[in-house]
């Protein structure tokens, strides 16, 4: 019997999430999208990975590039959550948007919580993604500003 996938995601919207934008760069070419499929792997060496959908756009870059930066969200951020994860106008997620960059090239969205940058130590193909695992080069963490969450189609925030 075949799994329900829209039972699948209800349950996987259960899972309250971090939200973050990845970022990559390619040459002359940025892209970003918004992730919750994000987490630590190792601490030494330092590794994440990030899950990203092999029809986004931001793949391919990720792939050409080898680099990628994840940008962890603060509390207030909702609204650049959403203009990363529409896929209308997609091509304008930076406008407006200031950046920089550490030392791989791809950006770093300022105000965040927290940031890395990153270099690709490997790629896995997982059904309609691509997982992908980061060497942590460089962090920025703001211990003062309270992350933005994500959990049943709704954001928020932990208040402890």
């Amino acid at each position: 019997m075949a799994l329900d996938v829209d039972a699948f995601k209800q349950v996987l919207g259960r899972w309250t999430t971090g939200v973050t934008i990845v970022t990559s760069r390619a040459g002359d070419t940025i892209h970003g999208m918004t992730v919750s499929a994000f987490t630590e792997v190792s601490l030494e060496p330092p590794r994440v990975l990030v899950c990203a959908e092999k029809s986004s756009n931001t793949h391919p870059v990720i792939a050409e590039g080898g680099v990628f930066a994840v940008n962890i969200l603060a509390r207030n951020q909702a609204a650049l959550s959403d203009k990363f994860a529409s896929k209308r106008d997609e091509h304008l997620r930076f406008e407006g948007v200031d950046w920089t960059t550490a030392q791989t090239g791809a950006p770093i969205l300022p105000d965040t919580a927290a940031a890395l940058d990153c270099h690709v130590h490997a790629a896995h193909e997982s059904g309609d993604h691509v997982i992908y695992l980061g060497d942590v080069l460089w962090t920025r963490c703001d211990p003062d500003k309270p992350v933005l969450l994500y959990s049943s189609g709704a954001y928020g925030d932990f208040k402890g």
